[in-house]
């Protein structure tokens, strides 16, 4: 292969594969689009982020968090100020929260060296 055709093949391969991977110290947070949940994936994390979900009262949130290292703490506020959540998960765990008010949720994490994933889902009212 002629060397001018095959280093812009070369670095264009450099540039998809590195493209694919978290940076490290890094936070991706992507909402479900319907209002209803997040995933926050976080590589060798070191500092705080935020994502606010709006839950009605008798909402049910479940959260699952897949661990891998570092440590996570996990804080669960209304902006009326309930804190239905609050609490470190340096394990993989899933468990669900119920919350007793109508309000806007904000989810703050906070990790050092945190690789993992902490997925939360609205199931709905549970109030019959």
């Amino acid at each position: 292969m002629h060397p001018i055709i095959f280093l812009p093949l070369f670095i264009s391969i450099i540039i998809v594969i590195s493209s694919c991977t978290s940076a490290k110290n890094s936070i991706v947070i992507l909402e479900d689009g319907y209002g209803t949940g997040f995933t926050m994936d976080m590589k060798e994390f070191n500092s705080n982020n935020k994502c606010e979900l709006s839950l009605a009262e008798g909402d049910e949130v479940q959260v699952e968090v897949e661990h891998e290292s570092g440590k996570i703490a996990l804080v669960v506020n209304g902006k009326n100020g309930s804190e239905p959540y609050s609490g470190n998960c340096d394990e993989s765990i899933r468990f669900t929260i119920t919350v007793t008010e109508t309000d806007v949720y904000v989810f703050k994490v906070s990790g050092k060296g945190a690789t993992g994933k902490i997925t939360v889902k609205n199931l709905g009212n549970n109030i019959e």
